[in-house]
């Protein structure tokens, strides 16, 4: 017998009824689908159903159907979600959500832009000229700006241009973790310089800071502990007193707060610590600001100069869509991260009430909860706020669903926290509970 008879199903096999893969993916579904996956993805899909219908979990005529229903979501394996977790900066969806003038503003940007480019004189121009402009007129107390990719990374900048082999003087109490294991001396470290510990874990004065500088004294680093709080027999030293030390301070805010603010009184800003004397301050981008991730660097005019030139600057520095979103945001009305620090309880309340109503046959009560601002900002200022409370089992059902609903489990039961939900995804969460309900 030949090998091509062998390889051939046998007279009647449903496997001859497959149908080709040329035929399948003329289906409207499927061609609509190729113009925004790309023929190659939407190929692998046709080819993964066809695979079934010869094992026969599927018979060949569903065979488009089941490609139809196994098609990426889209071009980007990154889907979107509701972040009813009460978290409004929540590191592992993304922190801040850009604003919608801020989302127009990268799409503008996605194509070819003039980000490095003097369209009157057609020559070379300074990137992100805008993004920067935007950023001196929300900081005016800052003679000089710089953006880069992100917070750590500017911290990292200003240590290898100001310290590398030197030492950076730091209050044991501020040495932190910023996440994932990441730890603020091993950060400092990479950059070849030197930590030169002073105080202790809950006390540092004046006068331990004194002690320690010297002609190797890169500069003296206050870092705001952001994701914590020490309380008890406690002292620190401000800006404005380590600003008589005779020594650039650095100051590491963290949050991206660039003014003061009556709801986050214990939150250092930008303004107020260079006013303080602080001679750059390094902030999140994507946090208070409520922007895309980004490292602010915010002070001297000649030191920020100097870091802007520094040739790590180089391997450190945003891309046009990132300047897009930040311009945007700085320029554009209150970003959402605002919106949601900001919503008013009782209209959270309210909606609460209308979505537990709209789930009639669902186990689910309306509770008053505390929210928290999340993303290494406030601790341990919560906001009043209010959410539906359901069954925990349809944590996992919501979580996997379309849209991706991400709620908290609190003692056993599922908590839909509105504060961060747009009130136009109402409907759209009431529909996801109610799926969940039925299949879980």
């Amino acid at each position: 017998m030949s090998t091509a008879s062998q390889s051939q199903p046998p007279p009647g096999d449903t496997r001859r009824r497959v149908p080709r893969t040329d035929a399948v993916l003329a289906d409207p579904r499927l061609a609509a689908a190729t113009a925004m996956l790309g023929r190659p993805a939407v190929k692998a899909v046709v080819n993964a159903a066809q695979e079934r219908a010869r094992r026969g979990e599927i018979a060949p005529e569903e065979v488009a159907n089941a490609a139809a229903a196994a098609l990426p979501q889209g071009p980007s394996s990154l889907r979107g979600v509701v972040n009813a977790t009460g978290v409004v900066l929540h590191t592992n969806l993304g922190r801040a959500p850009l604003s919608p003038v801020a989302i127009a503003a990268v799409v503008k940007a996605a194509g070819h832009t003039d980000v490095e480019l003097d369209l009157t004189t057609g020559r070379r121009a300074r990137r992100g000229r805008g993004a920067l402009d935007a950023l001196r007129v929300a900081v005016p107390a800052a003679a000089g700006v710089h953006v880069v990719n992100n917070g750590a990374a500017a911290l990292v900048l200003a240590a290898t241009a100001l310290a590398a082999g030197r030492e950076i003087i730091v209050s044991r109490g501020e040495l932190v973790e910023i996440g994932d294991g990441f730890r603020l001396p091993a950060l400092l470290e990479s950059t070849g310089a030197r930590l030169r510990e002073v105080g202790t874990t809950n006390r540092t004065a004046l006068a331990d800071y004194a002690a320690a500088v010297g002609p190797d004294t890169g500069f003296i680093l206050k870092v705001h502990p952001s994701n914590f709080v020490v309380s008890g027999f406690t002292s620190a030293v401000d800006v404005a007193d380590l600003a008589t030390l005779g020594v650039p301070v650095v100051a590491d805010i963290g949050s991206g707060l660039l003014a003061p603010d009556p709801l986050l009184p214990d939150e250092p800003d930008a303004a107020t610590t260079l006013n303080a004397g602080a001679a750059l301050v390094t902030a999140s981008g994507d946090k208070l600001l409520g922007g895309p991730q980004a490292g602010l660097l915010l002070g001297d005019a000649d030191l920020v100069e100097r870091l802007r030139r520094h040739p790590l600057a180089r391997a450190l520095r945003v891309d046009k869509l990132t300047l897009a979103a930040l311009e945007a945001t700085l320029r554009g009305p209150e970003p959402p991260t605002w919106v949601a620090l900001r919503a008013a309880p009782a209209q959270l309340r309210v909606r609460a009430e209308r979505l537990a109503d709209a789930l009639d046959d669902v186990d689910a009560e309306v509770t008053r909860t505390a929210a928290v601002v999340g993303g290494g900002g406030a601790p341990g200022l919560e906001l009043e706020s209010w959410a539906v409370s359901l069954p925990e089992r349809l944590a996992l059902p919501l979580r996997t669903g379309e849209p991706p609903v991400l709620g908290r489990v609190e003692r056993g039961r599922l908590l839909l926290d509105l504060r961060c939900v747009p009130p136009d995804l109402d409907d759209a969460v009431a529909a996801a509970v109610r799926k969940a309900a039925c299949t879980s």
